[in-house]
C-alpha cells in the first residue's frame, strides 16, 4: 500500500497534479508516503512557478527572440518534470519499503 500511494502521488500528473499529492501529504501518517507526496507536489508545482517569469516576459519583452527562448526553456522544464514524475512513480512502485 505504501508503494502504491507513493507512486500514485507521482502518477497524479496525469489526473490530478496538485490535488492528489496534497491530500496524500495531509492525510497520510506514514513518513515514507509523506516524503514522496511532498516531492511529487513540488515536482508538479515547479513548472508552474517557472511559468511566472514567462508571463512577465510575454507582456514586457521587446524582442520576440527572448520570448521564444524562454518558451523553449519552459517546455524543457515542463517536459523534464513530466519525465521525472513518471520515473519516480515507477521507481517508488518497484522498491521494497
Amino acid at each position: 500500500m505504501r508503494q502504491l500511494l507513493s507512486s500514485l502521488s507521482y502518477f497524479s500528473i496525469f489526473f490530478a497534479p496538485f490535488l492528489f499529492p496534497l491530500i496524500v501529504w495531509i492525510v497520510a501518517k506514514d513518513d515514507y508516503i509523506t516524503k514522496h507526496a511532498k516531492r511529487a507536489l513540488f515536482s508538479h508545482v515547479f513548472p508552474f512557478i517557472a511559468a511566472i517569469p514567462l508571463l512577465y516576459f510575454l507582456f514586457t519583452a521587446d524582442h520576440p527572440a527572448s520570448i521564444l527562448g524562454y518558451i523553449i526553456v519552459f517546455f524543457v522544464i515542463y517536459f523534464g518534470s513530466f519525465i521525472y514524475n513518471i520515473y519516480q512513480g515507477i521507481k517508488s512502485l518497484r522498491e521494497a519499503a
